[in-house]
């Protein structure tokens, strides 16, 4: 199996990752609000990424540099803008529309893909990320037509965001060590998250955090959140895309909701429809399309033997 099969297999975990710790985080964020939730979750996730890097890759903070710092910056804005806009979004909107947009960015990453790798859009990519944003459209809108408001402009600046992450993230990760640029990403997160919250949620949620942590619900969210969904499904993203395309990692994240949908049927007693069965089924064809097509190397590979990057995709995702 190539890197680039492994990469997209990795890429799914995290998606999967994602969708099935959904309903954990949704119990969490009813009682610690969700910028102080995410305060404590990406500092904490950069933390454990420092950690890991001083403990087991500590060569990696000696390639440390002023640019690559700028670029780890800008990716942890883009993310802190996703999150955000995602977030104030959902005040005036609903689930449903903050769903299906925000899986939109699926249809804008292969045009920055173009701008920034100039990574040409085949037919494949076109069929795919079609396909993916019906099977979303689908599976969000079960029973119900698409109603806009004044929220979903702030959610589609949220996809926007999560696009441009993917994208530039496929632009800086051949480029520099992928711990170092993880860890900075997710510190800037878990900084502007608490300075969001203390502007928006006020000083109690942070000022009362500790005891509010002590809840089982937010307990299990923050060490599900902490670890396996942001510090070390960021580490993944960024190590593999040096070796697959921003589109594909796109069409690859659209079935997060796919993964949450059959969670919430499993274990949370939700009940799937014939239309949000057909959109999962739409997200599922989407991927293995893009999987199967042909397409071109993504420019990471052009860049393997940089020097001053690691590239060795088995050391980043085995840890």
């Amino acid at each position: 199996m190539n890197r680039s099969r492994i990469a997209d297999l990795s890429l799914l975990l995290v998606a999967m990752m994602w969708g099935c710790t959904f309903l954990i985080v949704q119990s969490a964020v009813k009682v610690l609000p969700p910028l102080a939730f995410n305060s404590i979750r990406f500092t904490g996730a950069a933390l454990l990424l420092a950690l890991i890097t001083a403990v087991f890759y500590r060569r990696e903070w000696r390639l440390l540099s002023w640019r690559m710092v700028r670029h780890a910056l800008l990716l942890g804005l883009f993310l802190f803008m996703g999150y955000g806009f995602q977030t104030m979004g959902l005040l005036y909107t609903t689930t449903s529309n903050t769903g299906f947009i925000t899986g939109l960015s699926v249809v804008l990453v292969p045009f920055l893909s173009l701008a920034l790798l100039k990574t040409a859009i085949s037919r494949y990519t076109w069929f795919s990320a079609g396909l993916a944003a019906a099977g979303l459209y689908l599976l969000t809108f079960t029973g119900s037509a698409l109603s806009l408001n004044k929220g979903d402009a702030l959610v589609l600046l949220c996809a926007v965001a999560f696009a441009l992450q993917i994208a530039y993230t496929g632009v800086y990760a051949p480029r520099y060590p992928v711990l170092p640029l993880a860890a900075l990403q997710l510190a800037l997160v878990g900084l502007l998250s608490t300075l969001a919250s203390l502007l928006v949620e006020g000083p109690a949620p942070l000022a009362h955090s500790g005891a509010l942590i002590l809840k089982p619900e937010v307990l299990w969210a923050l060490l599900v959140s902490i670890g396996p969904t942001s510090a070390f499904a960021f580490w993944i993203q960024t190590a593999c895309q040096k070796y697959t395309t921003p589109s594909r990692v796109a069409i690859i994240f659209a079935t997060e909701p796919v993964f949450a949908a059959v969670t919430g049927l499993v274990f949370g007693g939700e009940s799937l429809g014939l239309s949000a069965i057909l959109g999962c089924l739409c997200i599922l064809a989407a991927m293995l399309t893009a999987e199967l097509s042909p397409g071109p190397a993504p420019a990471a590979q052009e860049n393997e033997a940089a020097p001053g990057t690691v590239n060795e995709i088995d050391q980043r995702t085995g840890g």
